[in-house]
């Protein structure tokens, strides 16, 4: 299975595509989707958007899996990323691809073994578990690590731990 795994922000989505099964995984790309702040919040949703379909398009995943909706305590920065997980959404619905979504804490203990990792764990983790020459950005480590729960997730038993959503 391909999948295309998504850390949405306005300013810095993380993103990945890897392949494989709950046994293996294999990095296709990753990367982080940069947009300036002089760029408008609706232009930044539309690049981000734009750019997420042209990775659907090039590298053709089966699923989409992104990160789930975490509570802040801004409301500001709650809609700000509630709106670039809608344009996640839209991109990978206007390609027809099913779409789960998966708690941090959750991809955070399937890859490090605790929910409560902060980043640098994560991304360390992730560059000794897929065998990375670098330590990825962050968001990209963040989005690998949602990609990988999703893999761990084709095994009936680990999605019920992993609490697997269609969204």
């Amino acid at each position: 299975m391909r999948v295309l795994a998504i850390d949405p922000a306005i300013r810095n989505t993380g993103y990945a595509v890897i392949e494989g099964d709950h046994r293996s995984a294999k990095v296709i790309t990753y990367e982080v989707i940069r947009i300036p702040k002089a760029i408008p919040q609706s232009a930044a949703l539309a690049a981000v958007r734009t750019h997420l379909t042209h990775l659907i398009q090039t590298h053709e995943p089966d699923e989409v899996a992104v990160e789930g909706i975490i509570y802040v305590q801004s409301h500001k920065t709650a809609i700000s990323m509630g709106a670039a997980r809608a344009a996640a959404l839209i991109a990978a619905a206007d390609a027809g691809l099913k779409v789960y979504e998966y708690a941090p804490s959750k991809a955070k203990k399937a890859v490090v073994g605790n929910g409560k990792a902060d980043k640098a764990q994560v991304a360390f983790m992730i560059r000794a578990l897929l065998g990375l020459s670098e330590t990825p950005p962050h968001d990209a480590a963040d989005a690998l690590a949602i990609g990988l729960a999703h893999l761990q997730a084709s095994d009936p038993i680990r999605a019920k731990i992993l609490d697997r959503r269609q969204v």
